[in-house]
């Protein structure tokens, strides 16, 4: 009996045990399942919910700007294609920009305002920015026109960039400072001034922006501040570092004011003329390598003057002192459209207007600036139409004369033909078109825009946000020392 008791409790012990693993294996399995349906549920809620979000407007038709990558093909053609495969809807930046008076922008260029009014009616005329190297640094002009001509257009296509007027509906906020032209046009001391129209202008505007509640709302970090020029916003650029600021280079600021990480480098405006219908080829264009410019430069400028004496005697090489005056900007047109190869060499500042006329002359640049920073590079990838050498390398003896002429015709070619497919992404104008400059630096800024609600949202965790029971969830400005 004991031994019968004893192999009954043996067969009961092993179809529990069986019933047990049974009933586990099953759990497992709806507990899996569970969790993939949740898993898959979250990423399509995600993928709803970012896309309507307040970053950047809607249109009918396009991309995400946000989360779109531009695929520059060989071909020429600029393909957009949205990661959120679920929105068709084209995005666009909404930008706030400041009724600042006319003295800070339109009357710099001698727009006289009528009435009260802050600025030009653009449909009946656009005032003129001043020419020659003047327009080399005249990206706010374009920018400003750009908005300013959003408010009466209602087509959005090719557009990158809206104006709105409720600051709290804005993904930016745009300072409207000439600040370039400030500095070209009114640095020096007028008859009876103790301090510069240029120095008073940036005083006044320093004051102006740290008072406004939108830049007490961010600390300024979603501010855009054009300074083109590298002597530009001299005096306030210390004062409003927390803003984007829409550069030439960072050759004449401390990484702590400026940097690629915070600011947006845009194109210079190029002086020369375009090579329209540009037919030309590598057997047709007899020069070299071609620079005409200011030769004796100081700080990382003084390889011109150590390049002009190796490469002065060589035939094909046209290496001289020019300017604008006495017809140098023709001078340089005609030069740069029979050159196969234009140096790009560093001066006073890493950046240069050269590098944008040679682009705009299909003539292939060749960079010698170590500390230089390109427009949109990260999206446009210089290396399929420039040469780029380091300094280091340049000042051995014959090295850059027999890199250059080391390069065949067929390499040459594919660069020039590339040249002629993104000119467009270097020409400022008004009216703007589909991806010209004027369109690409507000991509650029666009793409800034996750960065800056990134720090803004992670300073607020800790920040006290407490609730009351009548009126619920209270709203408080952001602190001032966000970092």
């Amino acid at each position: 009996m004991a031994e019968r008791n004893v192999h009954s409790m043996g067969i009961f012990g092993r179809k529990s045990l069986f019933s047990m693993f049974a009933i586990t294996s099953v759990m497992f399995m709806l507990s899996l399942l569970f969790v993939l349906r949740s898993t898959s549920r979250r990423h399509l809620f995600y993928l709803n919910i970012l896309p309507k979000s307040k970053i950047l407007a809607l249109s009918d038709e396009g991309y995400t700007q946000s989360s779109a990558q531009i695929d520059y093909s060989n071909k020429g053609t600029l393909r957009k294609y949205n990661l959120f495969k679920c929105s068709p809807s084209k995005q666009v930046l909404k930008v706030f920009m400041y009724n600042l008076p006319p003295q800070f922008h339109f009357e710099l260029l001698g727009w006289k305002s009528e009435g009260k009014s802050v600025w030009p009616d653009i449909r009946n005329s656009v005032p003129e920015y001043p020419g020659g190297l003047n327009l080399q640094h005249s990206i706010e002009y374009w920018l400003i026109l750009d908005l300013l001509s959003s408010e009466f257009d209602d087509n959005l296509n090719g557009r990158s960039a809206i104006r709105v007027h409720n600051s709290s509906e804005a993904d930016v906020v745009f300072v409207p400072f000439f600040s370039s032209i400030s500095y070209n046009r009114f640095s020096k001391l007028k008859p009876g001034q103790k301090t510069s129209t240029n120095v008073l202008l940036q005083e006044k505007l320093v004051a102006f922006l740290t008072a406004q509640e939108e830049w007490k709302r961010t600390g300024g970090k979603d501010h855009i501040i054009v300074a083109h020029h590298p002597n530009s916003l001299l005096d306030a650029r210390m004062k409003l570092w927390p803003a984007i600021f829409v550069l030439s280079d960072f050759g004449r600021y401390p990484p702590t004011i400026a940097n690629v990480e915070k600011d947006v480098i845009a194109p210079y405006k190029h002086v020369i003329r375009n090579y329209d219908n540009d037919t030309s080829g590598f057997d047709s264009r007899p020069t070299l390598l071609y620079f005409q410019g200011a030769i004796y430069r100081k700080d990382g400028g003084t390889i011109r003057q150590e390049l002009f004496y190796m490469l002065k005697d060589e035939k094909d090489v046209h290496f001289s002192f020019g300017s604008i005056l006495k017809n140098g900007v023709k001078q340089a047109t005609q030069g740069m459209h029979s050159s196969k190869f234009c140096l790009n060499i560093a001066g006073d500042t890493p950046s240069s207007n050269r590098l944008f006329d040679a682009i705009a002359s299909h003539c292939v640049p060749v960079i010698i600036s170590d500390e230089i920073e390109l427009p949109y590079e990260d999206v446009l990838d210089y290396s399929e139409f420039c040469i780029f050498v380091r300094t280091s390398d340049a000042l051995k003896e014959n090295y850059l004369i027999n890199f250059i002429r080391s390069i065949t015709k067929e390499e040459w070619t594919r660069m020039w033909a590339r040249l002629k497919e993104i000119e467009n992404l270097f020409e400022y104008r008004y009216p703007s078109k589909d991806n010209d400059a004027v369109q690409m630096v507000w991509q650029a800024i666009a793409r800034k825009v996750p960065a800056i609600n990134l720090k803004l949202h992670k300073s607020s965790r800790y920040f006290p946000t407490p609730v009351s029971k009548e009126i619920g969830l209270k709203s408080f400005p952001l602190p001032k020392n966000i970092l």
